[in-house]
């Protein structure tokens, strides 16, 4: 009986010793992602739109755009006035028509979305026009050049990541359609001829931005105040027009084909 009661216990701790290790092990598998769960973190401040989530990003964007308008419709306007060569006045045009269009555009999706925008330019976009109107000669024509490349350079940077990652509809329009304006704005100011690629390259590498900070989520229910137009003053003439877009929303691609002197596309 002894014996039999000796071994009885033997098996008794076997078992439980097996049951104390298999116990966390059955009982931790259903919850084995809760800790990776617990360490992934949600987007800042998102909020849901009925044209989907809103997040910091997408807001960000919307202001970018707004304060964009804001200081190179009027630099643009500078340089049709001043114009100094022909090309810093076409340049000038295609801000002044681009930024026209863009602003409106930018104004009703943040009226939708409830997204308070400014009505002036920041602290460093009035110093840029203080420098532009300061500047004359070549200077002023340098200025011009490098100042608004450099701007439109890091917008294009943020337009083109909140394109590809934003999940709202009306984000993702806008993207669009400032991508468009951009690179029109890109390729008049590198038409000049006075662009500095390699400071572009050195103030890239040091990482700076103009990036303002994104406005507060808005609220459940409320309304954004109607934000007036940015537009030029006075009535200057102008000869270039918005960029269309087909009628199917999709971009054109259409551009002439390289220069292939070599024949190295064949």
């Amino acid at each position: 009986m002894r014996r039999i009661n000796g071994s009885f216990l033997i098996a008794l701790g076997i078992a439980g010793s097996i049951g104390s290790v298999a116990y966390p092990v059955f009982y931790s598998y259903p919850h084995r992602f809760d800790a990776v769960k617990a360490t992934r973190p949600a987007p800042a401040e998102t909020v849901n739109t009925r044209w989907g989530p809103l997040t910091a990003a997408d807001r960000d964007l919307v202001v970018r755009v707004r304060l964009a308008g804001l200081w190179e419709i009027p630099a643009g306007q500078q340089a049709i006035e001043r114009a100094p060569t022909k090309s810093v006045k076409e340049t000038g045009d295609h801000l002044v028509v681009g930024h026209n269009d863009l602003d409106k555009r930018v104004r009703i999706v943040a009226a939708d979305l409830g997204i308070e925008v400014p009505n002036q330019p920041n602290a460093q976009q009035q110093g840029w026009l203080a420098e532009l109107t300061a500047a004359q000669g070549t200077d002023y024509e340098q200025k011009f050049a490098n100042l608004l490349r450099s701007a439109h350079g890091k917008v294009f940077a943020a337009v083109a990541e909140v394109r590809a990652t934003t999940r709202n509809t009306l984000i993702r329009q806008l993207a669009s359609d400032a991508n468009q304006t951009v690179l029109d704005h890109i390729t008049m100011l590198e038409r000049t001829g006075d662009v500095d690629f390699d400071a572009l390259a050195v103030d890239a590498a040091k990482g700076l931005t103009a990036s303002p900070t994104g406005p507060p989520p808005p609220k459940p229910g409320a309304s954004a105040a109607s934000a007036p137009p940015a537009r030029p003053t006075g009535d200057p003439t102008l000869t270039s027009s918005p960029s269309a877009l087909p009628t199917d929303g999709t971009v054109s691609t259409e551009r002439p084909e390289p220069s292939d002197p070599e024949s190295a596309a064949r």
